[in-house]
């Protein structure tokens, strides 16, 4: 086992490649667990790719709706709506067109990893990745503590296995470990994106997701709010991208 300061100082070990070494050219589809996890964790990737006309597919896993399950302003329906709104602006500062936007509408917090709905979602996935003809496949790092990044990452897995993908995964919420918790010693393979050129549009695309950061939704005293700590991570002019399979 292995402390989580030490890996992340792996992480920011990693060497630093550039987009050619990371996807020699091939087609990207990102599985994001929430809308906003796209523009926390690769927003400079996307803006990368976009910017060299090979924009990536994004595909928005849950639909949003337990970020303020008691507001009365926002009732799930309406949240679930502005949720896709939100992401669909905030892809489109990154220069995704919309068509390459993509929402599975699981029930937020209820991200399954086993049985029926899961292999229904991997299929979802799968036909995705033949409809854009994709090859590589992103996904949030299985030790990010959060049910819905996990079993993100065991669908893009099995997608991957299954289709025979390249798999990168992204630290989000894992970042923010406490350092003596305990983690598989596992190798850490990857590479450190230089995406200081396009840290602005990353910082607007994640400005576009309101209702996670700001009191937009001011009727839930025990709402989500994406924390200033988490957000200072995600000012770093490189993101991390892990091989793992």
């Amino acid at each position: 086992m292995k402390r989580a300061a030490d890996i992340m100082a792996d992480f920011h070990r990693l060497p630093i490649a550039d987009l050619d070494t990371i996807t020699n050219g091939r087609k990207v589809t990102i599985l994001a667990p929430h809308a906003d996890d796209e523009s926390l964790g690769c927003g400079g990737l996307i803006a990368e790719l976009t910017a060299r006309g090979q924009p990536p597919v994004v595909v928005i896993v849950t639909d949003g709706t337990g970020s303020h399950p008691s507001s009365v302003v926002y009732p799930a329906p309406r949240l679930r709506e502005l949720r896709e709104q939100e992401a669909l602006a905030a892809v489109s500062i990154l220069g995704v067109p919309g068509d390459h936007l993509n929402f599975l509408r699981v029930r937020d917090t209820a991200t399954p990893t086993c049985g029926p709905e899961f292999y229904s979602i991997v299929h979802r996935v799968e036909h995705l990745m033949c409809r854009y003809s994709s090859d590589i496949l992103c996904a949030p790092w299985l030790y990010d503590p959060h049910g819905d990044h996990e079993a993100t990452q065991i669908i893009a897995r099995a997608a991957a296995t299954r289709t025979g993908a390249m798999l990168l995964s992204y630290p989000v919420w894992g970042w923010l470990l406490e350092d003596d918790i305990q983690l598989p010693d596992a190798p850490i393979v990857g590479w450190r994106l230089n995406i200081e050129k396009h840290l602005e549009l990353k910082r607007r695309a994640i400005c576009a997701h309101a209702s996670q950061y700001t009191n937009l939704i001011d009727d839930d005293p025990n709402g989500f709010r994406l924390p200033a700590d988490l957000l200072s991570v995600f000012a770093s002019p490189y993101e991390i991208f892990l091989h793992t399979l």
